[in-house]
């Protein structure tokens, strides 16, 4: 027999069933509770609220855990594809060769991007942010595909496909502009992430070369970031969706939430941070006394700590070593780096930080990544949509495939009681 949790309440008592998921988390099931007690609960920001149930992504905050589909991290960052991950995470298992071949092929044949969103891209601004362009156009790929609405499985699957090609050619068009440069089309005689690193930094006038040590470092942080449980773009996907809004438009309301600065701008604050402390000479222990002191100074040092994993990011000890390599292999002379690289050294050895768990974390490496790649600050969002993509997906198929009730959170009203309306020339 299940266990129940009671509660009492007006000097009543109602029991609710508890509930435990397969890695043996638990919860009270307070689906009836508004309807047996009259009470609703108040959890701002549902850090204590499971809002559904998925198969998708475990993570422990406590054990510094994070499981795609029961692997671990760290085993798909050191032995598979962006692409294998993204399969797993949307269909739920690691493809076989066949399997893999029909679904890289696919994506293939569809990275071309309709002409016609050629002209709608030319009618933003010259310094519109990319992430504005993105959402504005991965919204108006629905108006491109009059297939959209019909819910057959197949048609799915080829939104899906569509997603996964186009986004990474979308995404590039704002960085060649940005620079005056011509786009690029995709060649789809190259791998994915290759693929997309010719589109970023070819030119016309000369060959371009993808180092594989660049391609393997973003494959790794694409990993990384393909999906993170029930983060605030991720619900949003799911909420947007339940209303039973086609894939584009739910896609688009996650870019658009990922693109707020507590979300995904996360490693784009970090270089910032670098950037401010470079311009005031670039004294990192002045820096370091001033995050001990924070009460004190205001000063806050971005990229350390989680505000779900309580011990360590498993993402960030990944990613420790992508970025050395390619550091070391670009060899680039950038003061920013020799900055994070003297916070990093502190981070880790100075008792202060070791004690309270401040480590250097997934956003911390990635800017540093990106920085040392040529990727200007306000594309580092971007490169975050590119890699949570597959999750985004997989969470929106989920909830369409389990038929999840519209979403429709419940308020604790605190606003004016009944008034007298009064007319306007008596007010």
């Amino acid at each position: 027999m299940a266990n129940s949790a009671e509660l009492t309440v007006d000097g009543k008592t109602y029991s609710f069933p508890t509930l435990e998921g397969t890695e043996h988390e638990k919860a009270f099931d307070i689906s009836n509770l508004r309807d047996q007690t009259g009470y609703v609960t108040l959890d701002r920001g549902y850090k204590n609220t499971g809002a559904t149930k998925s198969a998708i992504t475990f993570l422990d905050g406590e054990l510094g855990i994070l499981q795609y589909r029961g692997y671990s991290i760290e085993d798909l960052a050191a032995k598979a594809s962006f692409l294998e991950v993204a399969y797993l995470l949307i269909y739920g298992e690691l493809p076989t060769q066949e399997e893999f071949t029909t679904f890289e092929t696919a994506i293939r044949r569809h990275t071309l991007v309709n002409e016609d969103m050629r002209k709608i891209f030319d009618g933003f601004p010259v310094k519109a942010h990319p992430m504005g362009v993105l959402a504005s156009l991965v919204s108006a790929m629905s108006a491109f595909y009059p297939d959209l609405e019909s819910g057959k499985d197949d048609d799915v699957d080829r939104h899906i496909i569509r997603l996964l090609a186009k986004l990474p050619t979308i995404a590039t068009w704002s960085y060649k502009r940005a620079l005056g440069h011509p786009i690029n089309y995709p060649k789809n005689t190259l791998d994915y992430i290759p693929n997309f690193l010719n589109m970023m930094f070819s030119l016309p006038v000369e060959d371009y070369k993808v180092d594989p040590v660049v391609a393997e470092a973003l494959n790794v942080l694409l990993i990384l970031h393909a999906d993170h449980e029930q983060n605030c773009s991720t619900s949003t996907v799911r909420l947007v969706g339940s209303s039973q809004a086609n894939i584009y438009s739910s896609i688009s309301a996650g870019i658009s939430a990922l693109w707020g600065p507590l979300h995904g701008g996360a490693n784009q604050e970090v270089i910032e941070m670098l950037e401010d402390i470079k311009a005031d000479g670039g004294d990192v222990s002045k820096y370091v006394e001033m995050a001990k002191n924070a009460k004190t100074t205001g000063f806050r040092l971005f990229g350390f700590g989680h505000r779900v994993y309580k011990n360590f990011d498993p993402r960030a000890k990944i990613i420790k070593k992508a970025a050395d390599d390619v550091l070391a292999k670009l060899g680039v002379n950038d003061p920013i780096l020799e900055i994070a690289k003297g916070l990093e050294e502190a981070a880790l050895h100075d008792e202060y930080f070791v004690s309270r768990k401040l480590y250097p974390n997934v956003d911390f490496y990635s800017g540093i990544i990106y920085r040392a790649l040529g990727i200007p600050t306000n594309m580092f969002t971007v490169m975050f949509a590119i890699g949570r993509l597959p999750g985004w997906i997989a969470q929106w198929k989920e909830m369409r495939e389990t038929k999840e009730p519209i979403g429709r959170p419940r308020q604790i009203y605190t606003g004016s009681t009944l008034r007298e309306f009064v007319p306007l020339e008596k007010r």
